[in-house]
């Protein structure tokens, strides 16, 4: 029972428990927008970006671009304030490649935000192939001022559907990207994402066993959102493209988390998306319902954290 119970009352190490264990109190997360862009948009890589992500590059909730780092932090503070009350936050960079800029540019913008009171940890989402040497030392030296992890996109293990998404990087960059980042001290977050086009059942947990092994601190599960104004639209209506039914996605979720190593953190179990721009499916508007039918099953069938979790 032990080893059902650790996490409070989940059968998971999510992250309210391991933020409330590290900083011993609640503690709110203030999205960020930096103003920057991406490689898979801006043709370095390639344009249009990945065929899933949104105009503001997954930075739907973040703050407005066009005011400061800090003008954003306390815009939301305020608004966030208004339901709950905190004294603890962790300043997001999340639209967009927010290690994909000059150096110089980058250290301004993050220590902006750390010098904001009550920053208690900086997370930084971006892509594997955007931490060149001279990033990986802003980090190294973020790391030292405050609690710093890295949000890594990876989605798939398998480089066809990788092709697919127009993700424009291979397996091999991600892992590379890893064993840097885990040389350096620096905790990674792996995005990951369920019901991408063509891929089984099996395909999706490979990839959960992949990122169970890969060292990763912590894990984000994703249902592919299909969003108007995305490249996305065409692949489904070619027919290529079919929704995960509820229940099939909640089974999936309590099978990963069943893969995955006891200390890893659950940070996310499903994304959001606007209701305004959402084509489907439209059961995922219901985040609370979906989240309690994932606690409601991995309870009826004795499912926690760890349980077929096998060390490669």
């Amino acid at each position: 029972m032990d080893e059902i119970t650790k996490w409070g009352d989940k059968r998971y190490n999510s992250l309210n428990y391991f933020l409330r264990q590290k900083f011993g109190e609640k503690v709110f997360k203030i999205s960020l927008d930096g103003g920057f862009t991406c490689p898979n948009r801006d043709g370095k890589v390639a344009k249009g970006g990945c065929v899933f992500c949104s105009a503001r590059g997954s930075g739907d909730y973040a703050g407005e671009r066009l005011v400061s780092i800090s003008e954003q932090f306390d815009n939301i503070k305020i608004m966030m304030n208004k339901k709950w009350k905190g004294e603890k936050y962790i300043a997001y960079f999340q639209a967009y490649t927010n290690t994909y800029a000059p150096v110089e540019e980058l250290r301004a913008k993050y220590e902006e935000a750390i010098n904001k009171d009550g920053i208690v940890a900086l997370a930084i989402a971006t892509r594997p192939d955007c931490l060149g040497d001279d990033v990986l030392e802003l980090l190294e030296e973020m790391n030292k001022k405050v609690y710093t992890w890295v949000d890594l996109g990876l989605q798939t293990i398998h480089d066809e559907t990788a092709r697919l998404i127009n993700r424009g990087h291979d397996l091999k960059v991600f892992d590379e990207a890893m064993k840097k980042l885990k040389a350096r001290g620096i905790d990674v977050v792996v995005h990951t994402i369920f019901g991408l086009p063509g891929e089984s059942k099996e395909q999706m947990l490979q990839t959960i066993k992949h990122v169970a092994n890969s060292g990763a601190k912590g894990i984000k599960f994703h249902l592919l959102h299909l969003m108007k104004n995305t490249a996305l639209v065409k692949l489904y209506e070619e027919g290529k493209l079919a929704f995960l039914s509820q229940e099939d996605y909640v089974n999936l979720i309590c099978k990963s988390i069943c893969m995955l190593p006891k200390e890893m953190v659950v940070h996310r179990m499903t994304g959001d998306a606007p209701r305004v721009s959402l084509i489907g499916p439209m059961w995922s508007l219901k985040k609370w319902e979906v989240l309690n039918d994932i606690d409601k099953t991995m309870e009826d069938n004795g499912y926690y954290q760890g349980l077929y979790y096998k060390k490669d």
